[in-house]
């Protein structure tokens, strides 16, 4: 089982709408995000978002060329001070690969919580970047590869 964690491209700043929709930026990062995933044959059963704006547009253009078989679902326990326990354990139960849009900390957590046990912050999201995590069993997991928009051109 694979899961891909996605931090949402970059947004608009509250300042200018208090919705925070993507940024011409954000939503360039994301389609090149998308076609290299496109590119490299990934495949996921769902795409979950948070539900606010930004994460939802992130999820929407993911879908566009990572098609996922069943679909993108909002979920409300992905919001960026949201406990991770919840999902950590939701985790373990699924069997098909799943990604999830959403937000720091709320990411960074979740994935120290999934990798280690902990909360200590270890991995380095940017906006729009990718994180897969890799499980045989649904109880331990591990780091497979992280890519950031810098990378992919």
């Amino acid at each position: 089982m694979r899961v891909f964690l996605v931090q949402h491209g970059e947004a608009v700043p509250e300042e200018v709408d208090r919705s925070r929709p993507l940024s011409q930026r954000g939503r360039e990062q994301v389609k090149r995000m998308a076609e290299f995933l496109a590119r490299a044959d990934l495949v996921v059963s769902t795409i979950c978002h948070s539900g606010k704006l930004r994460a939802r547009q992130t999820a929407e253009l993911l879908a566009s060329y990572v098609v996922p078989s069943e679909g993108i679902v909002e979920r409300g326990d992905l919001n960026p001070n949201d406990p991770v326990e919840p999902v950590v354990q939701t985790l373990g139960q699924g069997l098909k690969d799943v990604m999830i849009v959403g937000h720091l900390p709320f990411l960074g957590r979740l994935a120290s919580a999934t990798l280690l046990g902990s909360g200590a912050d270890i991995l380095a999201f940017r906006p729009g970047s990718v994180v897969c995590l890799e499980s045989d069993d649904g109880s331990r997991w591990r780091l497979a590869w992280m890519v950031t928009p810098e990378i992919v051109r």
